[in-house]
């Protein structure tokens, strides 16, 4: 069974602040199973965006847990990653949208499953 959305954004939240990267919710979606999107601002005017993988991403012999992709895959202006956001919210009002800011761009997701 997946987490719910809620506490799964807290420990990933928790997660970022542990090693002393600032992480905030910037949009609050659905608590029992919203999308989440990360955007990992590099402090350069430069963004990476992390989104939910698609569903035959996943392996169902395994326990559920989120799968992220890098989209796209390199660093990109801010403006490019909120303009792909803003286009988020509209099909899907949903979503949940998470801000890092890093220079070094880690993100953790690796480690955030379930």
């Amino acid at each position: 069974m997946r987490l719910k959305t809620a506490i799964w954004v807290a420990g990933y939240l928790r997660r970022c602040q542990g090693v002393g990267i600032f992480g905030a919710v910037r949009r609050r979606g659905a608590e029992e199973a919203g999308a989440v999107f990360v955007k990992i601002a590099l402090m350069d005017g430069k963004a990476l965006l992390f989104v939910p993988a698609p569903q035959s991403t996943y392996d169902d012999s395994r326990p559920i847990e989120r799968i992220f992709i890098q989209s796209p895959p390199q660093s990109v202006d801010e403006a490019t990653v909120e303009a792909r956001l803003t286009k988020e919210i509209g099909f899907d009002p949903d979503v949940w949208i998470i801000e890092v800011e890093d220079r070094e761009g880690r993100h953790f997701l690796d480690l955030a499953k379930n």
